[in-house]
C-alpha cells in the first residue's frame, strides 16, 4: 500500500520557474496571499530565460502609441491594442523594480540599460525577490496533474518530490500554469523541462488551446549545441565543398529556414561571422555569454572560423499557442485556473507572428503579474479530501501493457513537428500523415502504465504532453486552410482575408478544431 501524499496548503499555487511564474508568484504575494512554487528544475536555472539574453518590449509611455500601431500592422489581424497597451504599461513599471537585485548596465547616456537583461542574473534577482517576499519555492517538484472539486474548479495539482519519490498534493484557492511552452525535446537550450506538461493539465481541466498552429519556429546554433540566434544576423552560410548558399536574410522569416532547412536535408552547412559588425563580440558576451562558451570550449573563433550549423525546433516557446486567454485576469474558462507566460497564448500581442524575445518576455512579466494579481483575488478552494485528481495519459493506463522506453516516443514526436520536411513545407498530405503518425503514438502512450520510479513516472507524463501538444498543434495547422504569419502552408501560400480569426483547439483521445474571435469588449486598467 502507498504512503499518503504530502499535503500541503497554500491561497495560490504556481507551477512552474521562469519567468512568468516569478511575476505570477510576487504580484500573489504583494497582494497578501500565501503563495506556493513547484518547479520540475529549480526556479532560477531551468526554463529558456537563464539560459539567454532577453529583451523586453520596454517603451516609454510617450511612445507606447506608435509601438502598438508598429507591431499591430505586424500581427496578422489576430491581435488587440488594448492589450498590448496593458502589456507595455506593467512592463515599463515593473521591469526597473528588479534594480536592488540585478546590475543593469549602462545605456552609453549616463543611464541604465533596462530593456535588455542577463537571463541568469535576471532569474537569480528574481528568486531572490520571491524569497524575500516569503515565497515558498518547492525545486525538483514537477507538477502531473491538477486537483479539482465537485463542480469542476481547479483546487490544486498533486506530483512528485524527485529527490524523495514522494507524493505531494497542495490544496490551493487558485492555481497559475506558468509552465512554459514546448520543444518537442528539440535541444533547444533551457528547454529540456519545457514539454508541454501545463497544456495537458489544462486541456484535462477543460480550458482550450489557441494559436497552436503558429508553432513552426527555429534557433539556428552550433551544430553540436543549442545556443542563440542574436550571432547568426549577421552571417553568410557555405556548403562543406566551400560553395556559397544563397540564403535570404532572417528577416526574410520562413524563407530563411527553408532555404537552410532545404540545405541541410543535403548535407552539412557551415556558417561564417567573419563580415559581423565590429561591436556585436562584446555584445554577445555581455548579453548572451554561454553562446560563447559553447564556441571556448571547442577552441573555435566564431568571427574567424567557419562551423557547421543546424536547426533547432523552439515549437510553442518562440511560436504563439498555449492556453486560451479568456477574460482580461489571464483566465482559462476554467474556475481557479490561470496562465501565463509561453504557457498562454500570446495572439493578444503577438498575432499570427512570433512573439520573438522582447514581446514575448514583455508578455510573460505582465500575464504573470495578472494572472497572479488575479488568482490571489480569486482565493476559492475547499477543504482537503474534497479533491479529485484530472490527471490520464502517461499516469494512468487505459490498457495493462508493461513500461517501456520513453525515449523512442519522444525522438518520434519531435520528427513530426520539427523534422524539416515535414515542418517548412506543410501541406494536406504531410499533415494528415503526420496526424496518423502521432495518433498512434498518443494511443501508444495511453495504454501503458506509468513506471515506479519517480523520474520514470514524470519522464512518461513529460511524453504524453508532447504527443498531446504535437496532435493539437498539428490539427490546427491542418484547420488553417491558409498562409497567415509563421503559420505557413506550401500548398495554400495566400493569406484570406475571412479567415483573420482565431483557431481554438482542444481534446483528448481527438483533437477537435473550431473558430473563436477576439474578445471586443475593453480591457479593464492595468493592475
Amino acid at each position: 500500500m502507498s504512503a499518503p501524499p504530502l499535503t500541503l496548503r497554500a491561497d495560490v499555487l504556481v507551477v512552474g520557474g521562469g519567468m512568468a511564474a516569478a511575476w505570477a508568484a510576487l504580484a500573489a504575494a504583494e497582494a497578501g496571499a500565501t503563495v506556493m512554487v513547484v518547479d520540475k528544475g529549480a526556479m532560477g536555472t531551468s526554463g529558456v530565460t537563464a539560459t539567454g539574453g532577453p529583451g523586453h518590449w520596454f517603451v516609454p509611455p510617450e511612445a507606447h502609441g506608435a509601438a502598438i500601431a508598429r507591431q499591430m500592422a505586424r500581427t496578422e489581424g489576430l491581435a488587440q491594442a488594448d492589450w498590448m497597451a496593458r502589456v507595455l504599461d506593467l512592463t515599463w513599471r515593473y521591469l526597473p523594480t528588479i534594480a536592488p537585485w540585478y546590475p543593469f548596465g549602462s545605456d552609453g547616456r549616463g543611464g541604465r540599460y533596462v530593456q535588455g537583461v542577463r537571463g541568469p542574473e535576471y532569474m537569480r534577482a528574481l528568486r531572490r525577490m520571491c524569497t524575500l517576499a516569503g515565497i515558498a519555492v518547492l525545486d525538483h517538484h514537477p507538477a502531473l496533474e491538477l486537483l479539482a472539486d465537485r463542480d469542476g474548479a481547479i483546487v490544486g495539482a498533486r506530483g512528485l518530490a524527485l529527490a524523495s519519490g514522494e507524493d505531494w498534493e497542495i490544496h490551493a484557492g487558485a492555481t497559475v500554469l506558468a509552465t512554459g511552452g514546448c520543444a518537442f525535446r528539440s535541444g533547444l537550450i533551457g528547454s529540456h523541462t519545457q514539454t508541454g506538461d501545463g497544456l495537458l493539465m489544462a486541456a484535462e481541466a477543460g480550458a482550450a488551446l489557441s494559436g497552436m498552429e503558429f508553432s513552426i519556429s527555429y534557433s539556428l546554433s552550433p551544430a553540436w549545441a543549442s545556443t542563440r540566434t542574436l550571432p547568426f544576423t549577421a552571417a553568410r552560410f557555405f556548403r562543406e565543398d566551400g560553395t556559397e548558399l544563397a540564403v535570404p536574410s532572417l528577416k526574410a522569416g520562413h524563407a530563411h529556414y527553408q532555404a537552410l532547412g532545404a540545405a541541410m536535408l543535403q548535407g552539412p552547412v557551415l556558417a561564417d561571422l567573419s563580415a559581423a559588425p565590429d561591436g556585436l563580440p562584446g555584445v554577445l558576451r555581455q548579453i548572451q555569454p554561454l553562446t560563447v562558451a559553447a564556441f571556448e570550449r571547442r577552441g573555435i573563433d566564431l568571427f574567424r572560423q567557419r562551423f557547421s550549423v543546424r536547426l533547432f525546433g523552439e515549437g510553442t516557446i518562440r511560436g504563439t499557442g498555449g492556453i486560451a486567454v479568456v477574460d482580461t485576469d489571464c483566465g482559462t474558462g476554467v474556475p481557479g485556473l490561470y496562465a501565463a507566460g509561453d504557457a498562454a497564448t500570446r495572439e493578444c500581442v503577438a498575432g499570427a507572428i512570433s512573439g520573438g524575445g522582447a514581446v514575448n518576455s514583455a508578455w510573460a512579466l505582465a500575464s504573470g503579474r495578472i494572472a497572479g494579481a488575479a488568482a490571489a483575488r480569486h482565493r476559492g478552494g475547499c477543504a482537503p479530501g474534497v479533491s479529485r485528481a484530472l490527471g490520464g495519459p502517461g499516469l494512468r493506463a487505459a490498457g495493462r501493457r508493461g513500461v517501456t522506453d520513453p525515449r523512442p516516443l519522444q525522438r518520434a514526436i519531435e520528427v513530426e513537428m520539427h523534422g524539416y520536411d515535414r515542418a517548412l513545407w506543410r501541406h494536406a498530405a504531410s499533415l494528415d500523415q503526420s496526424a496518423t503518425v502521432l495518433q498512434g503514438l498518443w494511443d501508444e502512450i495511453g495504454a501503458h502504465a506509468a513506471p515506479p520510479d519517480p523520474r520514470g513516472r514524470v519522464e512518461w507524463r513529460a511524453t504524453a504532453a508532447m504527443a498531446a501538444n504535437a496532435r493539437w498543434c498539428t490539427a490546427a495547422a491542418a484547420a488553417r486552410r491558409e498562409t497567415r504569419g509563421i503559420a505557413v502552408r506550401s500548398d495554400l501560400p495566400a493569406t484570406d482575408p475571412a479567415l483573420a480569426h482565431r483557431l481554438l483547439v482542444g481534446g483528448l483521445d481527438r483533437p477537435w478544431v473550431k473558430a473563436a474571435t477576439p474578445a471586443a469588449r475593453p480591457l479593464e486598467p492595468a493592475l
